[in-house]
């Protein structure tokens, strides 16, 4: 009985907050289109402390703050929504304009050309997209895997027996691409850099040799900590230590 309790409770408080977000946001976009961002970001802020993600939210908590000339704050939440939604062009276009804004111009080592070409295909579809891609053409093959066993006419399960390859090998793809996708969703290690200007030193020490001078908006990769130190990597492949107070992961 205590737990046919805990879940109508449950149930009922996920209603009410699904209910609470919808009019918050509703009155963020609303605010936004009056131009009023702060007011904007504040209610889509307020949607992201109960728990709720959406690369709708994210892109449009983007542009809200790239209103307001807040080009950090910008560029994380777009790449927020970009995590949940790689492939979508507008994200993509607006992180692009945002990354103009800031002071360090980065240039970034290229990948290797198949590596270019599986992030590229990955990035096509959120990893529930391709989740649902690979349960459906693993269902394809089945229903093709019957007709070859059970079929009594020799060219017809000669037909199945090499049609299956396909659906086979698209449900290989599709669930590597949904790992990979699901792997970089809650991949933790990003961040964006807020304050003005950090200099990244040798050892995770403050009197430790200055390496190079990064500033505020610009994307790193967190690769070790040390208390409050933590190890970041830049674009470029360089590599230093800063105070974990610079930065707001994505």
């Amino acid at each position: 009985m205590k737990k046919f309790l805990l879940i109508i409770l449950v149930l009922l408080t996920s209603a009410v907050l699904a209910e609470d977000n919808a009019a918050l946001l509703e009155k963020g976009n609303t605010a936004y289109k009056g131009k009023f961002y702060q007011q904007a970001i504040d209610c889509y802020l307020k949607i992201t402390k109960s728990g709720f993600e959406a690369p709708e939210l994210y892109y449009n908590m983007g542009n809200a703050y790239y209103k307001l000339n807040d080009y950090p704050s910008a560029i994380l939440y777009f790449e927020k929504a970009k995590r949940l939604k790689p492939g979508d062009e507008d994200i993509n276009f607006n992180l692009k304009v945002a990354n103009t804004k800031i002071t360090d111009k980065i240039d970034v080592i290229p990948d290797f050309f198949v590596v270019r070409w599986f992030k590229g295909l990955s990035d096509i579809f959120s990893y529930n997209t391709w989740a649902v891609l690979g349960i459906i053409m693993l269902i394809v093959f089945l229903g093709i895997f019957i007709l070859y066993l059970f079929s009594r006419t020799l060219k017809i399960r000669k037909l199945a027996f090499w049609l299956s390859g396909i659906p086979l090998l698209f449900t290989a793809f599709s669930f590597v691409f949904a790992q990979t996708q699901y792997s970089a969703l809650n991949n933790t290690t990003e961040a964006i850099i807020f304050s003005p200007s950090v200099t990244a030193k040798s050892t995770p020490d403050a009197n430790s040799t200055d390496l190079f001078v990064i500033h505020e908006g610009t994307k790193v990769k967190v690769t070790d900590n040390v208390g409050e130190w933590c190890e970041i990597k830049i674009e470029n492949g360089s590599k230093g230590w800063i105070n974990a107070s610079s930065f707001k992961v994505i």
